[in-house]
């Protein structure tokens, strides 16, 4: 009799945390109740260990060495998840953009992919080429807003990477091309082939957003670029 009711306490035990005695989950409220299903916390753990103990059959008790072993290896997982808990924290904080980091974009310059630059008082622009690839021939043509070209630029050969560039403001005529805005084009092939290039231009920050937990910038000719995708800070 006594055996009876150790069994069926310990069957109670386990079906109020959702779980029968082979390891399925009941259908019971309980298990619905549970924000994870069947899945046991250390609070679970220590009310199945306790209902073992008091429930053990007293001519073949519970050994020893494999409980400790059973709950060095729980706290070990428990700390574990603490752990990664705890430093996912940090990294977040971390990676998080304060206010004053994001201010201090305004009234600067930005390397950053674009097509649109506009020109330095002391006339033309300077950009730079991200390469996928070595090539053998790399181009950057620079227009105005009409379309119309005013320099193309050979640049020729140049491992992959970034490569930088500058140009004085002078058309292919040797005339003034004013202050633009110009949009630039860049070309890049390897012996024919193309090449995988990014034309990048600087470009002064007017403003920046934090709306979304990172910085977004705001350049003229441009658009709202993350701050992740500045490649250098003028």
């Amino acid at each position: 009799m006594t055996t009876t009711t150790n069994t069926s306490t310990y069957d109670s035990t386990l079906a109020s945390l959702g779980i029968t005695r082979y390891g399925t989950a009941s259908n019971s409220t309980a298990t619905t109740n549970k924000p994870n299903g069947t899945s046991l916390t250390q609070s679970d753990f220590l009310t199945l260990m306790t209902a073992q103990m008091k429930n053990q059959d007293p001519f073949s008790p519970v050994d020893n060495t494999q409980m400790v072993a059973q709950m060095a290896q729980f706290s070990s997982l428990a700390g574990i998840s603490d752990m990664s808990t705890t430093l996912k924290a940090i990294a977040d904080k971390l990676g998080a953009t304060t206010t004053s980091d994001a201010v201090s974009y305004i009234g600067k310059t930005v390397l950053v992919p674009g097509s649109t630059a506009y020109g330095r008082t002391s006339g033309g622009i300077a950009g730079a080429v991200e390469l996928g690839s070595d090539a053998t021939d790399v181009n950057v043509t620079i227009s105005d807003s009409n379309g119309q070209v005013l320099k193309t630029m050979k640049l020729g050969a140049h491992a992959k990477g970034t490569m930088t560039y500058d140009w004085d403001g002078k058309t292919d005529q040797g005339t003034d091309a004013g202050s633009g805005p110009f949009t630039v084009a860049v070309n890049a092939q390897n012996n024919g082939a193309t090449v995988s290039s990014t034309g990048l231009v600087w470009a002064p920050v007017q403003s920046v957003s934090t709306a979304t937990g990172s910085a977004v910038l705001s350049l003229p000719g441009i658009g709202d670029v993350a701050a992740a995708n500045v490649r250098q800070i003028g």
